[in-house]
């Protein structure tokens, strides 16, 4: 059996606009697409249900939840783990994909990869080993620093503590940064497997029910 979440998406009628016919009978029977599957929060809130997973390479969605769950169709519960609505723009872009993006915004590879996007702080410690300026803070290309060495002891000026990001290493880590996800722990899917079904399921007394499975709109078509 297909855990597809397409195949789990319940159906919708409704009438055809474009047929000829003039009959109410005359439907068009679709997937209904906004109907939309969640984890419950109870387990989407809880870190202990989930492990923590590095994609690899040009890893798909469906070729991580292969390696993870054993089936390429369970992309879906990848995407939903991370609340991933948009591929593209939420999943790390392969290496041939990323290259064409990168060019396509920074227009040659001079200042792909010699242009700075911003500078950061390097890590300053004193004498003593102690942290007083952590590395990576976002900072003044002529950030200078001023401060009491107890060690010494002495007041040290440190002129610049800034390091240039090129453009190309600051998109290369927002691609990265994606890589890191959390997926479900394989013993409690079978839990949110039961939970979509029955989120997907019709419930009766809406005008518009016809089963577990199937509703029909009620948008009225006018005839002459």
């Amino acid at each position: 059996m297909s855990n597809s979440y397409f195949r789990k998406l319940p159906d919708i009628e409704y009438i055809d606009r474009k047929s000829d016919k003039s009959a109410l009978s005359d439907f068009t029977r679709v997937k209904n697409l906004f109907k939309k599957g969640k984890i419950r929060d109870d387990i989407f809130e809880n870190l202990v249900f989930f492990d923590k997973y590095i994609i690899e390479g040009d890893d798909r969605p469906d070729i991580v939840a292969d390696k993870v769950y054993g089936n390429p169709f369970l992309d879906w519960v990848v995407l939903t783990c991370n609340n991933i609505l948009n591929i593209y723009d939420e999943w790390p872009l392969r290496n041939d994909d990323f290259e064409k993006y990168l060019l396509g915004k920074y227009g040659n590879y001079n200042e792909l990869y010699n242009g700075v996007h911003h500078y950061e702080s390097v890590e300053v410690k004193d004498s003593e080993g102690r942290i007083i300026f952590p590395k990576g803070i976002k900072v003044d290309e002529t950030q200078s620093l001023s401060f009491y060495d107890s060690g010494v002891p002495a007041q040290v000026e440190l002129a610049n503590i800034s390091s240039p990001v090129t453009n190309y290493e600051y998109e290369e880590k927002l691609n990265n940064d994606k890589r890191v996800i959390f997926l479900l722990k394989d013993r409690y899917l079978p839990v949110v497997l039961d939970d979509m079904e029955e989120l997907m399921k019709y419930k009766e007394g809406s005008t518009q029910y016809v089963s577990e499975t199937l509703q029909r709109a009620d948008n009225i078509r006018l005839y002459t």
